[in-house]
């Protein structure tokens, strides 16, 4: 079985993929015609949108999974991981910038994935790092949370 490419979702604008989620689709189309493989969109109110953009660019619809609830990068990784539990990995697609979450969450889940990242576009870029100064710790911190109470708790 070949291992999955998971794209995760980005912001949705007039019923298109924003920039930043073009450059995720792009890079995984990129991907995904080195090495075939399923092709799984995650997010809730994004997937179908993400999936015709993939159809639309020459991948057959029956290589694309659709993935229609997640709602953080955590969920896209357990639900993406509950659609493909025999993978080796998870090839997740996501931009630069949130690698190092998207990395953290795969670490606490126990998901092992390969990550690559697509550019974010300039003009977004300063806005995205920025929020990840906050969002990694707020992820580690929240990760630091749910394992203490599986300790104390879970005995």
């Amino acid at each position: 079985m070949s291992n999955p490419i998971v794209v995760l979702g980005a912001r949705i604008i007039d019923g298109r993929p924003s920039r930043m989620l073009e450059h995720r689709l792009h890079k995984a189309l990129e991907v995904w015609r080195f090495e075939p493989a399923p092709l799984v969109v995650s997010g809730a109110g994004e997937a179908r949108i993400m999936a015709d953009w993939l159809v639309a660019r020459g991948v057959p619809a029956a290589s694309v999974v659709v993935e229609p609830h997640a709602r953080s990068t955590n969920e896209n990784l357990e639900r993406s991981r509950a659609l493909f539990p025999d993978a080796a990995y998870l090839t997740v697609v996501t931009s630069g910038f949130h690698v190092p979450r998207t990395r953290v969450w795969a670490w606490h889940l126990g998901i092992p994935v390969r990550t690559i990242a697509a550019a974010t576009p300039s003009t977004s870029r300063t806005k995205n790092y920025a929020r990840e100064v906050f969002a990694v710790p707020h992820s580690i911190a929240r990760v630091a949370y749910r394992r203490l109470m599986r300790r104390l708790f879970n005995r």
